[in-house]
């Protein structure tokens, strides 16, 4: 009678079997790619926008510099805000399709919370429009105004649904945003575009920097 073979041993020898620490580094690895994978923020897209941010924030803070009474961003720094956001929504939402798609659950927003942003956005330029027809001074309607409100109220209900959501990294970036509004506000009109791009810059970075560490954790 012939004795069963040790399938264990021979598997062994041919390669077959990973040892303990092999497995943990196949696991690692797949873990890693599967953070990167969908992760609708990816750090080099959020180092882009951070570069993005301070070059938009920075076109108009040069246009309003030299302004004395303050008046409101010139014509060519419009250009290039109106370039920076459309090329970050296109990007934005083209790498979260990308990464959530076929992913159902928590990773998706909902509906009701792409309606509370998009709400909250029109909200904030609706009251920019009532003020400016209300005769309120060009120093607040088109500087202090337009450059702090959006990021305070933007960033304390995003912070507030990642907060829901468990996301306690986004919460703290959004929380972080709202903080840059808030700090932009005594700078004044003009000086409160060059704020708030360097602190956007600042909070857009450390994000990337995060995700980078836990993708790599």
């Amino acid at each position: 009678m012939n004795p069963t073979p040790d399938t264990t041993t021979t598997s062994a020898d041919n390669g077959g079997n990973f040892d303990p620490q092999q497995a943990a580094a196949l696991l690692d690895q797949t873990a890693q790619r599967a953070r990167r994978q969908f992760e609708p923020y990816p750090p080099w897209l959020l180092v882009i926008r951070a570069v993005g941010v301070l070059v938009a924030f920075g076109a108009v803070w040069l246009s309003v510099r030299g302004q004395h009474p303050y008046q409101h961003p010139t014509a060519a720094a419009i250009p290039v805000v109106i370039t920076f956001g459309v090329l970050n929504l296109v990007a934005t939402v083209a790498v979260a399709r990308r990464a959530t798609a076929g992913v159902s659950g928590r990773t998706r927003l909902r509906p009701a919370e792409i309606a509370v942003m998009a709400v909250i956005w029109v909200g904030v330029f609706a009251v920019m429009g009532v003020l400016a027809g209300a005769g309120v001074s060009d120093a607040v309607v088109y500087g202090i105004y337009p450059v702090t409100v959006p990021l305070i109220v933007a960033g304390l209900v995003w912070a507030g649904i990642m907060a829901a959501r468990a996301d306690w990294r986004a919460c703290a970036a959004a929380l972080a945003v709202a903080v840059v509004g808030a700090v932009a506000i005594p700078a004044g009109p003009a000086g409160a575009w060059a704020v708030a791009g360097v602190g956007l810059c600042v909070v857009l970075l450390g994000s990337a920097a995060a995700i980078a560490w836990r993708q790599r954790a």
